[in-house]
């Protein structure tokens, strides 16, 4: 019994530094999501500037054009995590809908564990190559006068991944949490 007791305060202390964890990711991930939202405004002011531009003025300006396609990329690879934390993804929800909260955590669980963690690991691995050799030529654009940073936006590859692994990570904590509690409350 008393060994049972020790296992069970091992297993709590352990559990709640895993809960203080996921919290600090969570919050990472808020401020990048939230951080990265502030793009969209900016991607509305700099497309009327750019049609301002040509159409009063006659004038087009390829960085402008260019860093378009930038803050569209940073908003979506880096506001992966973010829609994740928020539970925004697309789901088949004919089933999931309507099961209860701990078939749900469960079906989240091991949709983690067997799919979204593989996933962003190989892009990650995949990836990191890919970004390495682009860093090693400083890589710009191919386009006269562009943006000279493609290197640094390839790099969003990695930190897209990253920032999944880590939410993913996040994810399944809290799933155990509630697998946990309501096998704790029915046992």
């Amino acid at each position: 019994m008393l060994h049972f007791a020790i296992l069970s305060f091992i297993m709590a202390s352990s559990f709640s530094f895993l809960q203080q964890a996921a919290q600090a990711i969570d919050a990472l991930n808020e401020f990048v999501g939230r951080l990265v939202s502030w793009l969209t405004l900016a991607m509305v002011l700099t497309t009327f500037i750019i049609v301002v531009l040509r159409y009063l003025f006659d004038l087009s300006w390829v960085p402008l054009q260019e860093s378009i396609i930038y803050m569209h990329s940073l908003v979506f690879m880096l506001g992966a995590a973010y829609t994740l934390k928020h539970d925004g993804h697309v789901r088949v929800d004919i089933v999931y809908q309507r099961c209860t909260r701990v078939v749900k955590a469960w079906i989240d669980f091991f949709g983690t564990l067997l799919l979204l963690l593989p996933v962003a690991g190989f892009i990650l691995w995949s990836s990191w190559e890919y970004v390495v050799d682009s860093w090693a030529i400083t890589e710009g654009s191919r386009n006269s006068g562009g943006l000279p940073l493609v290197y640094l936006l390839k790099s969003c590859l990695i930190l897209m991944s990253g920032l999944l692994v880590l939410q993913g990570i996040s994810l399944l904590i809290s799933k155990l949490n509630v697998i946990i509690t309501a096998g704790a409350k029915h046992g």
